[in-house]
């Protein structure tokens, strides 16, 4: 008897819609009643470390009843919301001895940093890497947008939208940058749970723009396919200081233009022999590919390009040689500080969170302490990359 056949069309449409409903229901669970998330809020010890002044500070100014009022449970253990926190920042800045002690954001002359993370192959720690970049750079009082890239809107995701309930008429950044009838930059900005940090999600109708580019080529549509994200971002420029910019793991159409409105590249590297010898394909792919985009007028000057090897585990002998490797390749260009494997971030994502989200309380102290050491030195360098690039 001959089997069943199925057509795929309408078996993975089915899959899909199940897991929608799914997804959804499991969100709606995590986050009652209206579904959306909100960011914990922190100990004194941890607003006083993001601030960079002492416990016994914060709590003089309390008593003094000076700055924002904290909650205080149980043993009077004061806890900060992160608005509490910028509104500590905003007072503490006012006394300062010297510019941008506690705001460390842009001045007057200062360019807006476009910050594209970028890799060919998928896995490599790119959307785990933006994430927690973007939030740290928000804790630590810069004004920053997140723009998810990638059509599987996996940032999107970590942000509280579930793009197919959440976008289902749009509202991503084709949008704004699309041939016909774009829309401003603002209508498509998400506001998060997370003071400083906004996001434009993603979905699959950034696919779209991969189709409709070769039509305007084809037209010689005046309007350069390279330029649409720089110029979109130039109509939001004064309201941020740092953009991140989640790619997908792809070269197409959309990264070229993302790589053109930048002015730094983070590439992701899982230190591996397979993906080292993807990365040197995805290199000379956009070697390639950006000297005929900066032929063609696009502006190919950065402020710096580093390598963040993701993923690492330090006792792995092979992962080791491998990150040796790279940096007697490449020297200075790779970051002096690595992104550990962790159980702790991959535990965090099952509850669609970064670690920056989650409670110390629901994990081991050495594995939480770990983790965090290691996001903190990798977003520590980037941002003293940023700070260099301003001239300070």
């Amino acid at each position: 008897m001959a089997q069943r056949q199925e057509r795929i069309d309408r078996l993975v449409g089915d899959h899909a819609a199940r897991l929608s409903e799914r997804l959804q229901a499991h969100r709606a669970q995590l986050f009652p009643p209206d579904s959306r998330k909100e960011l914990r809020r922190f100990t004194s010890g941890e607003a006083a470390t993001l601030l960079g002044v002492k416990d016994a500070y914060l709590r003089k100014l309390h008593l003094e009843g000076k700055g924002p009022h904290p909650e205080v449970r149980t043993g009077g253990r004061r806890y900060y919301s992160p608005a509490d926190i910028q509104a500590l920042r905003e007072m503490l800045e006012q006394g300062a001895k010297s510019p941008g002690t506690y705001l460390p954001g842009r001045r007057a002359g200062d360019p807006l940093q476009v910050i594209t993370v970028i890799n060919f192959k998928g896995g490599s720690g790119k959307t785990t890497t933006s994430a927690h970049l973007a939030q740290k750079c928000a804790l630590d009082g810069y004004r920053v947008l997140a723009i998810d890239l990638d059509p599987q809107a996996s940032l999107s995701a970590l942000h509280g939208f579930q793009p197919e309930f959440d976008l289902p008429d749009g509202g991503t950044l084709y949008d704004a940058i699309r041939y016909d009838d774009p829309v401003p930059l603002t209508d498509v900005i998400q506001k998060t749970y997370f003071t400083n940090l906004d996001l434009i999600p993603g979905n699959l109708d950034l696919m779209e723009f991969e189709h409709d580019t070769p039509r305007a080529l084809a037209a010689r549509d005046s309007n350069l396919f390279f330029t649409r994200i720089g110029d979109k971002l130039m109509e939001v420029e004064q309201d941020y200081d740092i953009v991140v910019v989640d790619c997908p793991p792809q070269l197409g159409y959309i990264t070229m233009s993302a790589l053109s409105a930048a002015t730094a590249v983070l590439v992701t590297v899982h230190p591996q022999m397979l993906d080292v010898m993807s990365m040197c394909q995805f290199l000379l792919m956009t070697s390639n590919l950006l000297g005929v985009v900066a032929e063609a007028g696009g502006d190919m000057n950065y402020d710096w390009m580093r390598y963040v090897i993701t993923r690492y585990e330090p006792g792995d002998g092979p992962q080791n040689q491998m990150v040796s490797f790279m940096r007697s390749m490449f020297g200075e260009h790779v970051l002096n500080h690595t992104m550990l494997k962790s159980v702790a971030i991959s535990d965090a994502g099952i509850t669609k969170q970064t670690l920056y989200e989650v409670d110390r309380s629901q994990f081991t102290r050495s594995t939480y302490e770990r983790a965090m050491e290691s996001l903190n030195a990798v977003n520590g360098e980037i941002e003293d990359l940023i700070q260099q690039a301003w001239g300070r």
